[in-house]
């Protein structure tokens, strides 16, 4: 009886920072905006500098941080449970290291932004087919043989990474560099991102009950009637085409699918059908504020947002670690 009020209460009071966040994302920047303005430019069809300021740059930022955060939190949940790992997060697969590769190789080549986006795109869906074929053992693949693939891979594609910065040109090698740490200024595909993030929590909750019971271990699952190899294979595509999407839109931005997922634990519990829509809306709202950050704290200037995230992420993460053993 005491679950669901205390689940309506958590998931609404999240509901408010989400909203809170994005309010202060339209009205923060290098030209800090009244809420009066805000609401003024949001409601009236008449053009102004508030208008464009936050339907050109500031709106579709907020909603991409929002939905590139929910599906790494995703598809960090959905690898913890696949992995039975709690150390698992987007980027252990390899997928961000494959995105990264083609997507440095699109800059060097002076491709625009959606040349950028489309070859990290497929530099994923590379990084992705590659794992999962080299992970093919005498019984097929099985997570432990998953995740060491996946390790060597993106060991592989850091490699790679590095000796394109050492032999990319000067003048694009900012821009090389500030992808690699995470860059939500140039994302135009919000609407698409959102759509994802919508449908990935909707099968999430869907298939919450199998996961519960995944969770507990294969051979038990497969006691119960489970198809675990389709399962698993469903987790380890599913977890790759979002990590893929949200790292070919915004850069490689880490810790979020790591911390996540043990925030949304924490607070709710195991119940996989609470913790991934939970995740998903706490990534949303962690990436919103490490992008608002990145926006006001050296403003005109902007930091690289995923530096942000790994500076939050990495002593939330030990101290969460530490919460665990205690």
């Amino acid at each position: 009886m005491h679950r669901r009020p205390s689940l309506f209460v958590a998931f609404t009071l999240l509901a408010l920072a989400v909203a809170g966040l994005f309010g202060l994302s339209l009205a923060s920047g290098s030209v800090p905006l009244r809420a009066g303005e805000v609401l003024q430019a949001l409601a009236s069809g008449s053009p102004s500098f508030a208008r464009d300021v936050i339907l050109e740059l500031r709106l579709p930022r907020a909603l991409a941080a929002f939905a590139v955060g929910g599906l790494l939190a995703l598809s960090g949940a959905m690898l913890q449970v696949l992995l039975r790992n709690p150390l698992a997060d987007p980027y252990v697969l390899g997928v961000s290291g494959g995105a990264s590769v083609a997507a440095l190789i699109a800059i060097m080549l002076g491709l625009p932004a959606a040349g950028v986006d489309g070859f990290a795109a497929l530099g994923a869906l590379a990084a992705c087919l590659l794992v999962f074929a080299l992970a093919q053992g005498p019984g097929g693949w099985t997570p432990t043989r998953l995740l060491l693939t996946g390790i060597v891979v993106a060991a592989g594609a850091g490699s790679v990474v590095s000796l394109l910065l050492a032999l990319g040109d000067e003048t694009r090698l900012r821009g090389m560099v500030f992808w690699l740490l995470g860059d939500l200024s140039g994302t135009r595909r919000w609407p698409w991102l959102l759509a994802l993030l919508a449908v990935a929590s909707v099968a999430g909750i869907v298939l919450g009950r199998h996961l519960n019971v995944l969770a507990r271990g294969a051979a038990q699952a497969a006691t119960v009637g489970m198809d675990v190899r389709r399962l698993q294979a469903v987790l380890f595509i599913g977890s790759s085409v979002l990590t893929g999407c949200a790292v070919s839109a915004a850069g490689s931005i880490g810790f979020v699918g790591l911390v996540t997922p043990h925030l949304a634990r924490l607070a709710l519990g195991s119940d996989n059908r609470v913790v991934l829509p939970a995740a998903a809306m706490l990534g949303g709202a962690l990436l919103m504020a490490a992008d608002l950050a990145a926006r006001v704290l050296i403003a005109p200037r902007q930091l690289p947002v995923g530096a942000l995230t790994a500076l939050v992420g990495v002593p939330l993460f030990l101290l969460l670690m530490a919460r665990r053993r205690s």
